[in-house]
């Protein structure tokens, strides 16, 4: 929930416990998927979810438009969509879990009307850089890099045309 949210949480929320949270974010999650405002892929091996991708159109994440760095970076005026977030389980770590769901993501997108996409993957590596993506993986989308958005985050681009 964390790039659906336009800001911080309400100070009242803030101090909720961890379990609370999580059902606000639940209740809001759902929300989200039943209008229509939240996309995501899930990548199954034999049957068991092993990872997940979220993207979705840039008004749906407007944290983004927030993250340090991201201001000053080179504007296109096209950009339609973003990739925000990877979740792999550790057992399928390495195994082309989080590829898998960019690939989907991105024929997901094309089969939407296209557009331009967005990510903000992490250079270095470690445990934000498992949710964010590699620039390999990007790359290998056909993502280009077009700005560095601070110390260790970079932004990405690429057109992806309509099915």
């Amino acid at each position: 929930m964390w790039f659906h949210r336009r800001g911080p949480r309400p100070r009242e929320e803030q101090l909720w416990s961890a379990k609370r949270r999580n059902e606000k974010n639940f209740q809001d999650k759902k929300r989200l998927v039943e209008s229509g405002e939240s996309h995501g892929v899930i990548v199954y091996a034999d049957g068991e979810a092993m990872g997940w991708c979220q993207y979705g159109r840039s008004d749906e994440l407007p944290r983004v438009d927030r993250s340090p760095g991201y201001s000053k970076a080179p504007r296109s005026g096209g950009t339609s969509w973003r990739t925000t977030c990877f979740c792999v389980d550790k057992r399928h770590r390495r195994q082309g879990a989080a590829r898998t769901g960019l690939h989907a993501a991105v024929d997901s997108i094309r089969k939407s009307g296209g557009g331009e996409v967005e990510a903000h993957p992490i250079l270095r590596q470690g445990g934000v850089a498992l949710h964010r993506g590699t620039v390999p993986m990007f790359k290998s989308e056909g993502f280009e890099l077009v700005a560095h958005l601070g110390r260790d985050i970079v932004l990405m681009r690429r057109t992806v045309s309509p099915a």
